[in-house]
């Protein structure tokens, strides 16, 4: 990808891209458009797997308020996403009763980057850290009017205050 088409991927908000879901067709963005979401690179043989009890938890007790946890297989951290849309949707459901929206497998960083990624990763954490995503399981959360608002580390938990504090305050706003 060439400098010029990688900024003209990095335009625009995160919502507007194309991404398929999980399990065929599109996963449609746009109908998250007012709506708070957490987009999350998630893997199911991580250490951080545990995670998704609390995304699902978060998901849960704000959906009635206009809040969507999103759910990103991505496997290049370690292999640690092997399976195929149908295997991962199984261990999401079965073993965490996962119940938010999933989408395809992509890559999260390198050359072949989704355009979502693009959009989200300029943005800082609270230490200043941008750019590639570190590990599994890092949190971009995004306002209703659809823009980047916040960003967590891997290890920074679902439930934590930070992470629950940033989300009311956008679902407020």
């Amino acid at each position: 990808m060439t400098t010029s088409q990688n900024a003209q991927h990095s335009e625009g908000l995160p919502l507007d891209v194309r991404i398929g879901a999980l399990q065929g067709g599109s996963a449609d963005l746009a109908r998250y458009a007012g709506r708070v979401v957490l987009v999350v690179n998630v893997a199911s043989k991580c250490g951080l797997t545990p995670q998704y009890a609390g995304l699902e938890r978060l998901h849960e007790r704000y959906a009635e308020q206009g809040f969507t946890v999103l759910g990103v297989p991505c496997n290049q951290f370690m292999g640690q996403e092997p399976g195929s849309a149908d295997e991962i949707a199984e261990f999401c459901s079965a073993t965490y009763g996962v119940t938010f929206p999933m989408t395809e497998k992509v890559d999260v960083n390198g050359e072949d980057r989704h355009p979502l990624y693009d959009r989200l990763t300029g943005f800082p954490d609270a230490e200043g850290h941008s750019g590639d995503v570190r590990w599994n399981f890092e949190k971009f959360l995004i306002g209703r009017d659809g823009k980047v608002a916040a960003r967590f580390s891997p290890q920074t938990e679902p439930e934590s205050a930070e992470v629950v504090a940033a989300v009311e305050e956008r679902l407020a706003g």
